[in-house]
């Protein structure tokens, strides 16, 4: 699986102009199943991201997690982290996983970020989403479980 992680103000997702999520200061993880990923590396990122030290502690450094803030995370579904650009000018996409694989692990990984503690919001899995975000820093950090 694929994570970017953005250390943010606020966040918030709206399908069809209604709001269905939003957060205040915490993460957006925008996350990609890949073909052949399982619930190990869905396991493998929620314990990275839920303990990623990037928020700043009293002195100015990044050595605080989302949970030490008492932050939010608003995870939302982006398949186009899996783009192929190293042949032509037009994406491809055939290394994520089909939708219904694609849809299983976000929502298994979305519970088990739950299940640490954190207060999770979600996207809508394959709708046509807009996503505002006010990216803190900025901090953006991108993980691959299958560079681990």
């Amino acid at each position: 699986m694929r994570a970017i992680i953005q250390r943010v103000s606020e966040a918030s997702v709206t399908v069809d102009q209604e709001r269905i999520a939003e957060i205040g200061p915490g993460l957006l993880v925008l996350i990609c199943a890949m073909q052949g990923d399982d619930q190990a590396q869905a396991d493998y990122l929620v314990k990275k991201i839920s303990k990623l030290r990037i928020f700043n502690d009293e002195a100015g450094k990044m050595n605080r997690s989302v949970g030490d803030i008492g932050g939010s995370v608003l995870v939302v579904s982006q398949f186009t982290l899996a783009a192929e650009t190293h042949r032509g000018n037009r994406p491809g996409f055939s290394t994520a996983a089909p939708p219904s694989e694609g849809a299983a692990l976000y929502g298994y990984f979305a519970e088990q970020l739950a299940a640490t503690g954190l207060p999770v919001q979600r996207g809508s899995f394959g709708a046509d989403m807009k996503v505002s975000l006010l990216n803190d820093g900025p901090v953006t950090i991108w993980i691959d479980s299958a560079e681990r």
